[in-house]
């Protein structure tokens, strides 16, 4: 098993259920005819640059489990149909990745970090967070964000639409996941937790940080995000609501009842996370995020290569083997779509629209892309004019 884009530890042999198979990086065995599988990370994945001529023993398998914010050829079906095993945050792929960053049932259930009274004994500081970075994302979500602060009080750190200061030590994204800054998201009644972009299943660190710590996340990703929640009165979704000045009007409500507002806490107070869904999953998960062993990219390596050994042991049966192709429940999202509010400041309207002008150019690609390789075409050249218009070029 060869990783076309490496992502993991290399030239190792991995034990597995079914049978052993060797994984690396070393391209030059392509050709080999002991190499059955090409595995990519998905934010590596470019049109120019995969293992062709495809021949007919060679599979491929895609492990991604952010969003197609950063390879949008991702977003498209005739990319996806090229995978034969995948792992990604949705539900229905092979090897799904939906709690990628939950790590157990018991961070749910932990009491809230600050109580009610030690969140409200400032007077300083607003009852709503937002933390963003990353800017001008597909899903619009500083747009959004802009537009309810002309109705709510929001402190808003980091880099997108900024009005409060970090503490020194918090102000590079990779410190977020340190306790101190949880200790500051914690202290907040409320958290804005806005996904880059909109996809089944894309659920992250955003909406679980808050949930860890106590504090009600205000939610706008996943359309599916309540199937995965502790019970389903634990977030407020921002979809519910007809514009941000309705939702603004909400939050100012459950702000001021504290009954309303403990409610959202329940199941880390008492009762506990009750939805059998999340419970199932978390359960039945044999992966976690530490490398080893039980990482979940040994889990998704090992996935494959069981899927491999099993059709050999068919083969040698003289049974036919059983075929994997992924589709767009696999993986995929729909196409971004702008609020009707105005751009941020400092985000001219022609960067909120290289979204949608990425997935459209990208659309073609990956028909192009799919034909070369269905085909059995030795290269992938893509014509200049599906790509002329791209933000940075096509991938």
């Amino acid at each position: 098993m060869i990783w076309w884009t490496p992502f993991t530890m290399v030239n190792q042999t991995r034990k597995c259920n079914l049978g052993d198979c060797y994984v690396t990086a070393d391209r030059t065995m392509q050709n080999d005819n002991r190499t059955r599988v090409f595995l990519f990370y998905g934010t590596d994945v470019h049109a120019s640059d995969v293992p062709l001529p495809r021949k007919a023993n060679h599979e491929w398998a895609l492990f991604h489990e952010e969003s197609p914010k950063n390879n949008p050829i991702l977003f498209h079906e005739d990319t996806i149909v090229l995978f034969n095993h995948t792992g990604t945050f949705r539900r229905h792929s092979d090897f799904p990745l939906v709690m990628q960053s939950l790590d157990s049932i018991h961070v749910l259930e932990q009491k809230p970090w600050y109580t009610l009274q030690e969140k409200t004994s400032d007077k300083n500081r607003a009852s709503v967070v937002y933390v963003q970075s990353a800017c001008n994302a597909p899903s619009d979500r500083d747009t959004y964000v802009q537009e309810l602060m002309k109705y709510i009080k929001v402190d808003s750190f980091g880099n997108c639409l900024n009005n409060k200061e970090l503490p020194e030590e918090y102000r590079n994204p990779l410190t977020f996941s340190n306790k101190g800054f949880y200790k500051i998201i914690g202290k907040y009644k409320f958290t804005l937790a806005f996904e880059n972009a909109i996809c089944d299943d894309y659920i992250t660190e955003k909406i679980w940080r808050p949930l860890e710590v106590g504090s009600v996340p205000i939610y706008r990703g996943s359309p599916s995000v309540i199937d995965w929640m502790p019970n389903n009165h634990s977030v407020i979704v921002v979809d519910d609501f007809p514009s941000p000045k309705d939702l603004a009007e909400y939050i100012e409500q459950i702000d001021a009842d504290d009954a309303s507002y403990l409610k959202y806490l329940e199941f880390k107070q008492k009762g506990g996370v009750t939805n059998p869904t999340l419970l199932k999953h978390m359960k039945e998960r044999e992966w976690n995020m530490v490398d080893g062993d039980g990482s979940f990219v040994t889990g998704f390596e090992c996935l494959v290569c069981d899927r491999l050994h099993e059709n050999l042991k068919r083969q040698k049966s003289g049974l036919p083997i059983t075929k994997h192709v992924a589709n767009q429940n696999h993986y995929g999202c729909p196409r971004p779509v702008q609020f009707k509010y105005p751009p941020v400041k400092h985000v001219e309207q022609f960067e909120r629209d290289m979204w949608q002008i990425e997935f459209d150019e990208h659309k073609k690609i990956a028909k192009a892309l799919n034909k070369a390789v269905l085909s059995g075409e030795k290269d992938f050249i893509a014509d200049k004019d599906m790509y002329d218009n791209t933000w940075n070029g096509w991938v």
